[in-house]
């Protein structure tokens, strides 16, 4: 990116920043009068009342879920893109090492029939996968919930236990851990593996790793997102093929790696 490229992008930068400046002027200024159909930017995090978000500064929030209210996000925990997490009428705790992946939606009651509180408790190294839903439901540590899947008010999933793609488990079900359940209404299917115990564990520890990724992406400013285009165009041109018959070994550039579980950045 020029300088003449970096001028024009600073200046549209402060334009629009302008211009929806004065649009929040105007708005105050016409009262009542108002448009309703304010423009207003996505937040990601917020508060509610008295109560605020506590997200560990380790964990990764994608930029277009929304985490409202009484939740708390541990470590290395991951929420990805379209998920909702709203904490209002209770509480919603998840713990560490734990992906919500795309489009999940996670809420809570204020109590359930029989009048007990009904928060939504999600535990370490989870996997819920993408579209899934959960409400005022407790899913234990170490546990899978698989996409598209439904968990209704008091429901629990045990340590361990799985619950299949498209399942809905209904009011107060409890899933005995080292169980799979699927279905609709869920039932009782078989006994998980040891492959699919195992996967479990790599689901997590894999999420938490990419985590790291996308969180270190979606921090680069745009001068850095231009720079790693220009740098991903040349490696384009290099042919490992051609490289290897002329015996050149060609080293990755760390900007255009994966972060290794330390954190750091090594060749693919």
């Amino acid at each position: 990116m020029g300088t003449l490229g970096r001028i024009l992008y600073t200046v549209g930068f402060w334009v629009r920043e302008t211009g929806q400046a004065v649009d929040r002027l105007g708005s105050r200024l016409q009262g009542s009068y108002a448009f309703k159909e304010q423009l207003n930017r996505h937040r990601t995090i917020m508060n509610i009342f008295d109560k605020k978000p506590e997200i560990s500064d380790k964990a990764f929030v994608a930029p277009s879920a929304a985490v409202i209210g009484d939740v708390h996000i541990g470590e290395k925990s991951s929420v990805w893109y379209g998920c909702v997490l709203r904490g209002d009428v209770n509480y919603i705790r998840v713990g560490s090492e734990t992906n919500i992946q795309d489009n999940t939606l996670v809420h809570v009651a204020k109590t359930n029939v029989s009048g007990n509180i009904a928060p939504t408790i999600i535990g370490d190294k989870v996997t819920v996968g993408h579209s899934a839903v959960l409400h005022a439901c407790t899913v234990e540590d170490e546990a899978f919930v698989g996409m598209g899947a439904t968990l209704l008010d008091g429901v629990v999933v045990e340590k361990g236990a799985m619950v299949a793609a498209g399942a809905l488990v209904t009011q107060n079900t409890r899933v005995p851990a080292g169980q799979v359940w699927a279905g609709n209404p869920a039932r009782f299917l078989r006994n998980l593996s040891a492959e699919e115990r195992a996967f479990i564990g790599k689901s997590a520890d894999s999420y938490a790793q990419l985590g790291i990724t996308h969180a270190a992406e979606n921090a680069k400013s745009f001068e850095m997102i231009e720079s790693d285009i220009e740098l991903r165009k040349q490696v384009a041109q290099q042919s490992d093929d051609y490289d290897s018959h002329l015996g050149i070994v060609r080293e990755k550039h760390p900007d255009l790696a994966f972060p290794d579980k330390s954190g750091s950045r090594g060749p693919h």
